[in-house]
C-alpha cells in the first residue's frame, strides 16, 4: 500500500539543490572574477614592458 501525505524528502532535496546551487554559482563567480584579474594584470605588465 503507498503512503498517504506528501513525499518524505521532496523539501529537504529541493533545499539541498537550491543551496547547491547557489555555491556553485558563487564559485564559477568567483573563477571569472579570478580571471578577469589575471588577464587585466597580465595587460598592464605587458604594456609596462612596451
Amino acid at each position: 500500500m503507498a503512503k498517504k501525505g506528501k513525499a518524505k524528502n521532496t523539501l529537504n532535496k529541493a533545499k539541498h539543490a537550491k543551496l547547491m546551487d547557489r555555491k556553485k554559482n558563487k564559485l564559477k563567480k568567483e573563477a571569472a572574477l579570478r580571471k578577469e584579474r589575471l588577464k587585466s594584470i597580465i595587460k598592464k605588465s605587458q604594456e609596462s614592458k612596451k
